[in-house]
């Protein structure tokens, strides 16, 4: 029984914000701090390799009113509390949700085709939840099967698809729609902390799905899904983490988290494969999660990869940014337009230091 990808869809919000140099100059006049803090701004969003990221947000946009985040009659930056960002979440998390899966459910059978409903979020919180949204805006059955994923990072995906996989080989005839939702920036905060601006400097928002199920594909561009592992480096459990702050949650992504990354690339990747029977050079596309272009950098280091074998996630970085979990979704549908058939190997990072990959196989 080959369980699959059958399709894909991804969504952002309507703001989209030019890395540089708008959002590089608005950042180096609202931080706090000297010329060395102004120097490291500048370096940080030149080498960021994203030439665009989008936010729910249209605080800063030339023309805007303003908003929670910045006063436009004064000119200043705010810091909205934790219960503000949330609401905002609510809000805009809903739109996005209902947007991929209504597309999917369209595409795929309608919406009494859904038998199962996984959601992933990490940058927000409400009840009843994204879940009961879906199932009335998307007429879905009221039996649905309904499972949440959160605050995993952004890895986050990988388990819901590994989820939806196990569901299906339980239940051949199972249609398990998948539907992630990241607003990161909600949670900007102005401060001239190093790794809090190497954060700021990559987040953006995003929202990504899928469908999956056993049956026979009606369409090119279907992974079929092999073994998914989850791997902990046993290092930098405090270099990627997020908690909860009294002004949005607190995310920290050090500039530690490359140089962990290439060091146990060699020895965490090539036994995973070979687990399912692959080599590296089988490997026909690398679905990396594009966590910053540094990280990219050092795992193509790490595993030796050809110059262009991360071309596909360099795309999705520069277009969109680092949306946490949603983002793998971006980079498995950036690799399905046109790639060629063959194995995949797909991997995302987060918290722990966690390490998740699967081995999907890219059908014609």
């Amino acid at each position: 029984m080959n369980i699959r990808i059958q399709d894909l869809a991804t969504a952002t919000p309507a703001h989209a914000y030019e890395q540089v140099p708008f959002v590089r100059d608005f950042m180096k006049a609202h931080v706090p701090g000297d010329r060395m803090t102004q120097a490291i701004l500048h370096k940080i969003y030149g080498a960021s390799g994203i030439a665009t990221r989008h936010s729910c947000l249209p605080d800063f946009q030339d023309g805007s009113a303003g908003g929670p985040f910045f006063d436009r009659e004064t000119g200043q930056v705010l810091r909205p509390g934790t219960g503000a960002r949330n609401d905002l979440y609510t809000t805009h998390a809903r739109e996005l949700y209902v947007r991929v899966a209504r597309e999917l459910v369209e595409r795929n059978g309608g919406p009494g085709a859904v038998t199962h409903l996984v959601t992933v979020s990490c940058t927000g919180f409400y009840a009843p939840g994204p879940d009961y949204d879906i199932v009335n805006a998307c007429g879905l059955r009221p039996d649905v099967r309904r499972y949440h994923i959160g605050f995993m990072g952004c890895y986050a995906l990988f388990p819901a698809l590994n989820l939806a996989k196990t569901i299906c080989e339980a239940e051949p005839g199972a249609n398990v729609l998948v539907v992630s939702v990241e607003l990161c920036t909600l949670h900007l905060n102005f401060t001239n902390d190093t790794d809090a601006m190497l954060s700021a400097s990559v987040f953006a928002d995003g929202a990504a799905g899928a469908w999956v199920s056993a049956a026979e594909p009606t369409r090119a561009g279907t992974y079929r899904m092999g073994a998914f592992r989850t791997l902990l480096t046993g290092a930098g459990a405090a270099d990627m983490a997020w908690s909860i702050g009294d002004h949005g949650f607190d995310m920290v992504l050090t500039t530690y988290v490359p140089d962990i990354l290439h060091q146990h690339m060699p020895t965490l990747i090539p036994p995973r494969l070979l687990e399912s029977g692959l080599g590296m050079e089988d490997v026909r596309h690398w679905a990396v999660h594009p966590g910053g272009r540094a990280i990219l950098d050092k795992v193509s280091q790490g595993l030796g990869l050809a110059e262009d074998a991360l071309d596909a996630p360099r795309r999705v970085l520069s277009r969109f940014g680092n949306m946490s979990s949603a983002t793998i979704g971006f980079v498995l549908d950036e690799v399905r337009r046109g790639g060629e058939p063959g194995p995949v190997c797909a991997m995302a990072f987060g918290p722990g230091l966690t390490v998740e990959t699967a081995v999907l196989q890219l059908d014609a």
